[in-house]
């Protein structure tokens, strides 16, 4: 019985993760870049220049910087590491060019969804601010279309609680520090019938008291933790990468003409050209999305938080975080993996990453390890915050803002970090990932119908500035 559920929800996952979503997702962002014309492209400098211009408001509850991070603390995460790495041995080196593709049209769709959540927020009883795909799919399309944005809210703490947010990412800190300090378990207790390493009691602990002293200050905590820690974790993975390739630079041309060629079938055998192309796109730019979460409806709701009076504004810092998550960081993975040859030794996960690390950095093997090890903690633990704040957040509109019920699932997502190393049964990853695919769902019809907004905002602010 147990394997035939697993089985169903399995085909489920594939068909909402396959080519449906995937397409529909491409359609919006190719909609809204011709409809902005490039925005993403033009106006990509001044959206930087935006990052670091502090705007006085009184609206809001932290900085455009702030929510920035708070975006890129749930979006830089695992998949950074692991999803680059997966989709290039799945879809070859092609995969990282079509990632490239999905975060050009990505960036628009992620400036239209944060411009949108910055538009229609609302300000709850007690000052705080709430916005995100549900508020701009009641105020934005009517009150009719309130089932769509409780649908949006219900499978975003389903994604929070049951897995994205808490069990695939504590698995995954729990054994990256396993595997570093005691990959054999020659320290191990046994727990509910199964043997664990201590590395792994120890670090769920650790993980599960820092989780709480976070969360429990709410969104201002969880922004300045992710204020010193994302561009902490980023700098230092990508210097590691920089390493890298700098050791490696006579081998950049050569991995560059690889992945394009890969990317259109050149490198495939004969008669598999079109098998091999439309496989790379599949994987490259559904590991994209999945890394960036264009689309999805998750970034909109950190982006509401932000001190500004200007959606637009809003808008376009929010969207550089979907170049910085894919362009920059996943870029950087995927050249590592390429160069060093990585790719096609027979490796999977996050092995792969692993091996052109110790391989590439001109460092002992135990110090690229480590290295790897810290990035991939950092990167889980900012992602585990990221999404207790946004599915505490859909809670909220699900409950009518009573925030009872939200203290109560705070303390469950605590315990969800806690248990999480010790939870084994696969339909849960699964059915984590079916919500988080669903979510995108309602949120890209909510764009689809609100895109002449979005193109009326964008038009009445440059119209009226200066730069």
């Amino acid at each position: 019985m147990f394997e035939s559920m697993n089985l169903f929800l399995e085909a489920v996952d594939s068909f909402i993760w396959g080519l449906p979503l995937i397409i529909f997702i491409l359609v919006v962002g190719i909609l809204l870049t011709t409809r902005l014309r490039g925005l993403q492209i033009s106006k990509l400098f001044l959206a930087f220049r935006y990052i670091f211009r502090h705007e006085e408001s009184d609206a809001g509850d932290v900085s455009s910087f702030g929510a920035l991070c708070t975006s890129l603390s749930a979006t830089i995460g695992t998949g950074n590491i692991v999803g680059v790495a997966t989709a290039i041995v799945a879809g070859g080196p092609g995969a990282l060019f079509w990632m490239w593709i999905a975060a050009l049209f990505g960036m628009a769709t992620k400036y239209a969804e944060c411009l949108l959540a910055s538009k229609y927020r609302v300000v709850a009883a007690d000052g705080h601010v709430l916005g995100g795909p549900f508020y701009y799919i009641e105020n934005g399309m009517g009150k009719s279309w309130k089932w769509l944005a409780k649908v949006f809210a219900f499978f975003g703490v389903g994604v929070g609680l049951l897995g994205i947010g808490t069990f695939t990412q504590v698995n995954g800190i729990t054994s990256a520090v396993n595997n570093f300090f005691d990959p054999a378990n020659t320290w191990s207790v046994t727990l509910l019938g199964r043997p664990y390493s201590w590395t792994v009691v120890i670090s769920s602990v650790l993980l599960a008291v820092c989780v709480a002293l976070v969360i429990i200050g709410g969104i201002k905590r969880i922004s300045t933790v992710s204020e010193i820690v994302v561009p902490f974790m980023a700098g230092l993975y990508i210097l590691a990468a920089l390493v890298i390739l700098i050791t490696n630079a006579s081998k950049l041309p050569e991995a560059i003409i690889t992945i394009v060629e890969s990317a259109f079938g050149m490198r495939a055998v004969a008669g598999g050209a079109l098998g091999a192309i439309i496989v790379s796109m599949q994987k490259g730019i559904a590991r994209g999305i999945f890394s960036n979460e264009s689309g999805l409806g998750s970034a909109p709701i950190a982006a509401a938080a932000a001190k500004t009076e200007e959606p637009v504004r809003q808008g376009l810092i929010s969207m550089t975080g979907t170049f910085l998550d894919t362009i920059l960081v996943c870029t950087m993975t995927g050249l590592c993996i390429v160069v060093t040859g990585s790719w096609n030794i027979g490796l999977t996960g996050v092995a792969v990453t692993t091996n052109a690390f110790q391989s590439g950095l001109p460092l002992p093997t135990a110090v690229s390890s480590f290295i790897l090890m810290i990035c991939l903690v950092f990167f889980a633990f900012t992602t585990i915050l990221g999404w207790d704040y946004y599915s505490e957040r859909c809670l909220e509109y699900l409950v009518n803002g009573n925030q009872k019920i939200v203290k109560v699932y705070r303390w469950l997502y605590i315990l969800a970090v806690f248990i999480g190393p010790y939870m084994t049964v696969s339909a849960v990853w699964t059915i984590a990932d079916i919500f988080n695919g669903l979510m995108a769902f309602p949120n890209l019809v909510a764009l689809v119908a609100l895109n002449g907004v979005v193109v009326a905002e964008t038009k009445a602010f440059f119209n009226t500035k200066r730069f």
